[in-house]
């Protein structure tokens, strides 16, 4: 065992491993623990604690520390934890371990000593989207995508790692998004995983990695896309760790502009603390400097309060909790880039005291990354309390995830595939179109019509868009049409978009991160290229995200339903830029006949042309087609709520967009 020093050591070290020029420090808090020991590059069995591999402990903060010359990336290592009582509590994982190892296999598994800098970043010239300009990609990286070398899918085996998603990248440029945020990457529990039974946070989940001796296709993939952008090449050791091919992932990503945000659990962690998938684990986070293996609520990190989801919440009073998942989101920043973060159920951490955490948490944040989006999931009080508030009163998070629209669209769409032809009131719409933050604000609200909770298999909160817009026939134009309507009320309503893996084909089925006990779970990629609706489907999202890119008002400008008869399935809003202009008028109707010479009121007079019109990715593109295509003339007296009014054409199950002539 090389020798241990205080060499490099202070109080403003960082915990975990570290390294410096000449070796590496390594810091772990256990203010419990009468000794704590570094084995470091020895076969368990033969690791004697001693003298000889005992860190020094600074009893004012309860951090044991040492330095080792010439440890080295690569290295492995354990803490080895003795008790109050003199018992051995046996090793320990680092619990800010950058990396753990694959051999022996987890949960008995090394820590991995890794250098922060040995990827070769290519993204200094990246420019991250503004914040209310986002489209976010939400996919799970397991189930995403994934092919062996002959091509066939390897989902239901193996699953897909983070290098995988890239073979999918030129689907998402061609989509038209600018932000991917995979469900969450660090080591979970389980064999599969949604992703929210977190155990070590600050290692890359294991299976979402790629062996070293299956690298060689993956190389050249990284390398043909960085080629694409002039950016040099990278070498097979420099992917070789699990965190630097997940620091590929994002650097491509930004090569190709496009931002990647994490989805961050830092409510709870563990899926069956205590415990694992393997049962009692304690090498783990929970039991780190555990003062009695049977009783409860003496973790250092964790309460014996359980989460509704599973595992057991943090302790969010504890500083040191608090600077352990601070310094996690920090990591993340500083070493993998990360353009910003979804917090999970940001409301349990506020429900269990953790508000004022919450505070410091995003004051440290944006002080240091202030260009780095903070999304919260945050379902307790108004959504006001989750923002950084003039008051002082907010969590200080930039955005947050809502309902509203949701599962008002959703709802219209389900009554109006089960009340075929008869009155159908889009109230809930009409009030859900109103933002909940007022001009300039209504972009800092998240919608989706999608997303990992809803459309799970194991859940019941109806499932796929176009399974609700048609049980019986998913690839029907009442499906199709209706998908649209939804789609294209989320895309030029209020707020950031956030899209879910496969809605944009015309995805109906479930998806689970188990398919192997889920059976046709999984997006089936080679339909897109066989299936006509869905290369439709496809190109109508392109398009309407392209006009989305287009209009400045239907990213950031205000929103003001005003048209919607109780009855007749139609609702219109109109979107503009305070101050500026940039009048949009958004048109939708869920009526399966189509409208003519429909009265509606426009905000100002003259020419206006249609600009977008969903009807013609029905078979596309297959004309003539009901619409508007030589514009209307909103010369008509007011009506309701608008100085001017038209005569149009509404379309059966569409939407239309109209701008004044001349403002494209």
């Amino acid at each position: 065992m090389p020798v241990i020093s205080q060499d490099h050591i202070s109080a403003a070290t960082p915990l975990g491993a570290n390294l410096v020029a000449d070796g590496a420090t390594f810091r772990a808090w256990a203010p419990h623990a009468a000794e704590a020991h570094l084995e470091l590059n020895t076969a368990e069995a033969n690791f004697r604690p001693g003298a000889d591999t005992l860190l020094t402990k600074d009893a004012s903060s309860g951090i044991w520390s040492g330095f080792v010359r010439g440890v080295r990336d690569g290295d492995a290592y354990l803490f080895f934890v003795v008790g109050p009582d003199g018992r051995a509590k046996g090793f320990k994982r680092d619990p800010y371990a950058r990396e753990l190892g694959t051999d022996p296999q987890w949960p008995s598994c090394d820590c991995i000593v890794r250098d922060p800098d040995s990827y070769p970043w290519h993204d200094q010239d990246f420019r991250r989207p503004e914040f209310s300009d986002l489209v976010i990609y939400q996919f799970h990286v397991g189930t995403f995508y994934a092919t062996n070398p002959d091509g066939s899918d390897r989902r239901t085996t193996r699953g897909g790692t983070v290098l995988d998603a890239l073979f999918r990248l030129d689907h998402w440029l061609g989509l038209g998004i600018n932000a991917v945020e995979p469900l969450p990457i660090v080591e979970f529990e389980t064999m599969t995983s949604e992703g929210y039974n977190t155990g070590d946070l600050f290692s890359p989940e294991m299976r979402y990695g790629v062996p070293a001796a299956e690298l060689g296709r993956y190389l050249d993939r990284v390398n043909e896309l960085l080629a694409r952008r002039a950016k040099s090449p990278i070498t097979l050791d420099q992917l070789r760790s699990h965190s630097n091919q997940l620091k590929a992932f994002i650097d491509v990503c930004h090569a190709h502009g496009i931002a990647v945000l994490l989805d961050v659990v830092y409510n709870h962690a563990g899926g069956g603390f205590p415990g694992g998938r393997e049962g009692f684990d304690p090498r783990s986070l929970y039991f780190f400097d555990f003062q009695d293996a049977v009783s409860d609520n003496n973790s250092l990190y964790f309460t014996d309060a359980s989460c509704p989801p599973g595992g057991r919440f943090f302790r969010f009073r504890e500083p040191q909790v608090q600077q352990l998942l601070i310094d996690n989101a920090r990591m993340f920043l500083d070493e993998y880039h990360v353009d910003g973060f979804r917090f999970d159920e940001a409301s349990f951490i506020d429900e269990q005291g953790g508000f004022p955490f919450l505070q410091r948490m995003t004051g440290e944040l944006r002080s240091t990354h202030p260009d780095r989006i903070l999304i919260a999931e945050y379902w307790r009080h108004d959504e006001s309390f989750a923002l950084g508030r003039p008051d002082g009163l907010g969590a200080g998070f930039h955005a947050v995830w809502t309902d509203g629209l949701r599962n008002a669209i959703r709802g219209a769409v389900a009554r109006a595939a089960h009340a075929f032809s008869g009155d159908l009131d889009l109230a809930d719409v009409f009030s859900n179109l109103f933002p909940p933050f007022a001009p300039p604000d209504a972009w800092r609200a998240v919608n989706c019509v999608e997303n990992h909770d809803i459309t799970y298999a194991d859940h019941s909160e109806g499932g796929r868009i176009a399974h609700l817009a048609d049980d019986t026939d998913a690839r029907s134009r009442f499906a199709s049409g209706r998908s649209r309507v939804a789609a294209g009320l989320l895309l030029t309503g209020p707020g950031i978009v956030l899209l879910f893996m496969g809605q944009e084909i015309l995805e109906y089925r479930s998806w689970h991160d188990t398919p192997g006990f889920h059976p046709n779970t999984l997006i089936n990629w080679d339909d897109l290229g066989k299936v006509k609706p869905l290369g439709d489907h496809l190109r109508f999202y392109q398009d309407l995200l392209t006009l989305r890119k287009r209009l400045k008002s239907l990213r950031n400008g205000s929103a003001r339903p005003y048209h919607a008869p109780r009855g007749n399935r139609v609702v219109a809003f109109h979107r503009w830029v305070e101050f500026e202009g940039h009048d949009v008028i958004i048109i939708a109707s869920l009526n399966e006949s189509t409208y003519r010479d429909y009265v509606i009121g426009f905000p100002r007079p003259g020419r206006w042309l249609e600009v977008f019109n969903s009807v013609i990715y029905q078979d596309f593109f297959r004309p003539p087609y009901d619409g508007n295509p030589a514009g209307i003339s909103a010369d008509g007296p007011p009506f309701e709520s608008m100085p001017h009014s038209a005569s149009i054409v509404i379309p059966a199950m569409s939407f239309v967009v109209f701008v004044p002539e001349g403002t494209m």
